[in-house]
């Protein structure tokens, strides 16, 4: 990756394939490894900091092994948002399934996705991926209702839902940057990347960001949203081959 005097954040979590397709622009091509990117990264939307083998010559507090990461957990790990989910299901009379309770053949047709990419949705490290079976209105309301109720993060992700207990993107966000600021001697800039829908969280916790928009949203909200935006934060279109390059050539600028 481009290195800058710089942290950069990117919420990719909310453009993962949701029916076989991503966001325009981000077609057929996983964003950390077309940026070549090898960095440390935020995943499940707040739930842990993961950081590749030795990054940091100095180990951080309370971290979890997993696969090829060290990871400073947000949330307690699997099974609890598993278990959650279960006794959401049970109290509320809400029918919710498990992407990890289907079999093959039912991942691939309910995710959209081709059966590798399909398999790689049932393993989770924190959050709990998940749909509702014939819900009612009403019913996903007394879901969402109670969820909130026990300050547990509920977040859809296309036609499927996301369940976490605890997730906090922000504080991912200051944890990982109190390591490179220990690391460099320095406060580095921040720097954010999101969808329009889910800004909030991530760029409140940074120095500058881009928020992708695609034509609907502008449509939608042409000029309020824009109004909306702090000067330190831009908006990047989605939708041409060139997103991820416009996006370094601005990180990129000294504006």
């Amino acid at each position: 990756m481009l290195q800058t005097p710089a942290i950069l954040f990117c919420d990719i979590d909310g453009l993962i394939p949701v029916r076989g397709k991503m966001a325009p622009g981000f077609d057929d091509d996983d964003p950390r490894r077309k940026l070549g990117h090898s960095h440390p990264f935020i995943a499940e939307g707040g739930c842990g900091v993961y950081l590749p083998e030795g990054y940091f010559h100095l180990r951080p507090p309370k971290t979890l092994r997993l696969g090829r990461f060290t990871c400073l957990p947000v949330v307690e790990p699997q099974p609890a948002a598993a278990e959650a989910l279960e006794e959401l299901s049970s109290e509320t009379g809400v029918s919710a399934v498990a992407l990890r309770s289907l079999s093959p053949r039912e991942l691939a047709q309910n995710t959209g996705l081709p059966a590798a990419q399909a398999e790689l949705m049932r393993h989770r490290d924190f959050d709990e991926i998940f749909f509702f079976a014939g819900a009612a209105e009403d019913e996903m309301d007394r879901f969402k209702t109670e969820t909130a109720a026990r300050s547990w993060q509920l977040r859809p992700r296309g036609v499927l839902w996301s369940l976490a207990l605890g997730a906090n993107l922000k504080q991912c966000v200051r944890d990982v940057s109190k390591l490179y600021t220990r690391a460099l001697r320095s406060q580095p800039k921040i720097i954010g990347i999101s969808r329009a829908d889910e800004a909030s969280e991530l760029l409140s916790a940074c120095d500058r960001g881009f928020v992708l928009v695609d034509s609907a949203t502008r449509a939608e909200d042409p000029d309020n949203a824009r109004e909306r935006l702090a000067g330190r934060f831009r908006e990047v279109e989605l939708g041409s081959e060139d997103v991820w390059e416009r996006i370094i050539d601005a990180v990129s600028s000294k504006s």
